[in-house]
């Protein structure tokens, strides 16, 4: 409910302040005829707009995100949506209008957001109260679950209890009573149904992490045979008609960002070679679509010899091994650029699950069977995993990630997974790199391997 308000009162703030501008100012250059109406749908394809993307970025979350995070979301849904307006008043009008009341009504409207969000967080965090939540767990770390769930929200939930899946009924029950919400982390099938039945009879808020199968379930549609329900199966993957668009859509998108990115690229690869004078690009053996490998292109970030021997040593956090040059590549995202050219050349598309290294497909399939699922499609530059995960997020979230985009996969997805990129690529979170431990456990998986380039992992 206070989010709902919450909502109301920054939609209507910032819709209000366009309509100001708009119908005081630039309706009167865009329409000679029918103003009030013209002016008036103007109003509500822009108040339609913002709206959209105010959801995509989460820019009303201000539950679940941090302040800067909604701040800079909103600061996205304002610049696109008034940029589209003002592009759409110079067309109609055929002359170039006057750019700087809609740069005045930006700034009013991005102070009043950055209000808005401070004095929303605060309400919320001071005045609704966290709910008492109960983590019932299956399997081991679960501690490092809910050390995360109370780092970033711990106004939503208190957490105060953790408790195995496998304890008594009664036990289990008991302690369900005593929450408003369960979560459930990695708990068996067996199990989690009939304690799940139990959750939703007695109107607990509910969560749970799904299996793979939960995920696969996406890809059924319902159908009828004779009298009898039934989930049927697509594989929309597997068809390569479904890639036609795809593929126009990957070649447009990759001709425009060579446009947009030619100049930051340009420099970007003269840092490089000026700071230690050695090469510019960093090449990879990745997989992609069944299991075929091919070299990703990279800006090189890290120091000329930073795997020695061809042992694997993914990045940790604060590692020596990355340049000055290369900090501010990673931070951007600009390193991943010219994978563009292997875009543009097949190996890869725009949206997609991350291509991984050759031995980390070997060994992640050993723990993780299911992982070779994920390159039933071409390998991206970005999607789900990259998205909503992180660069040290676990092989088993994100193949969790990415078939969630396989099993929904569309035309639409894709555009709406590329619009949400020009958020991530501005949140330093999301580059976060391996902590000691899981950086030397990968490691240990560096053995040196043969040339393998055009050939494939598995058949």
């Amino acid at each position: 409910m206070y989010q709902t308000i919450s909502k109301g009162i920054i939609t209507s703030y910032v819709v209000g302040m366009f309509l100001a501008v708009w119908l005081g100012y630039y309706n009167l250059f865009a329409f000679r005829s029918g103003r009030f109406a013209g002016g008036i749908i103007s109003v509500a394809v822009y108040c339609y707009v913002y709206s959209c993307l105010a959801r995509l970025y989460k820019a009303f979350e201000i539950g679940i995100c941090q302040i800067g995070e909604v701040i800079f979301s909103q600061l996205l849904a304002i610049g696109i949506s008034d940029v589209a307006a003002y592009v759409e008043c110079c067309l109609i009008a055929r002359k170039y209008v006057d750019v700087l009341p809609g740069l005045l009504t930006a700034a009013f409207q991005v102070a009043g957001v950055t209000v808005w969000a401070v004095y929303s967080k605060q309400y919320l965090i001071r005045h609704v109260n966290a709910s008492r939540t109960l983590v019932v767990y299956g399997k081991e770390g679960v501690e490092e679950f809910v050390q995360k769930l109370k780092q970033k929200y711990s106004h939503m939930f208190a957490i105060d209890e953790l408790i195995s899946s496998g304890t008594e009924k009664e036990t289990l029950y008991a302690a369900i009573d005593r929450h408003d919400t369960v979560i459930f982390y990695e708990v068996e099938y067996g199990v989690r149904t009939g304690t799940m039945e139990y959750c939703l009879h007695n109107h607990k808020n509910l969560y749970l992490t799904p299996r793979i199968t939960d995920i696969l379930f996406q890809g059924f549609c319902s159908s009828t045979l004779v009298d009898t329900p039934l989930m049927q199966y697509e594989y929309r993957y597997l068809d390569d008609r479904t890639y036609r668009f795809k593929r126009k859509l990957d070649v447009a998108v990759s001709l425009l960002l060579l446009v947009v990115f030619a100049i930051p690229m340009l420099v970007a690869a003269a840092a490089i070679k000026i700071e230690d004078g050695g090469p510019v690009f960093f090449r990879q053996r990745r997989c992609t679509r069944g299991g075929r490998i091919f070299e990703i292109l990279k800006f090189r970030s890290m120091v000329v010899d930073a795997e020695k021997d061809g042992a694997v040593i993914p990045c940790m956090d604060q590692d020596s091994r990355i340049t000055r040059t290369g900090r501010i590549l990673r931070r951007y995202r600009i390193d991943e650029m010219p994978q563009i050219f292997n875009v543009l050349r097949g190996e890869m598309s725009i949206v997609g699950p991350r291509p991984e290294r050759v031995e980390h497909v070997r060994e992640y399939t050993k723990e993780l069977p299911e992982f070779v699922y994920r390159m039933r499609v071409n390998g991206g530059l970005t999607g789900y995993a990259q998205i909503f995960g992180k660069y040290n997020t676990s092989a088993g979230d994100k193949l969790k990630l990415d078939l969630m985009y396989i099993e929904n996969q569309s035309l639409l997805l894709d555009l709406k997974l590329i619009m949400m990129t020009l958020k991530i690529m501005f949140l330093p979170e999301s580059t976060e790199g391996f902590q000691e431990t899981q950086s030397k456990k990968i490691g240990k998986w560096g053995q040196k391997m043969p040339d393998m380039a055009g050939k494939r992992l598995y058949r």
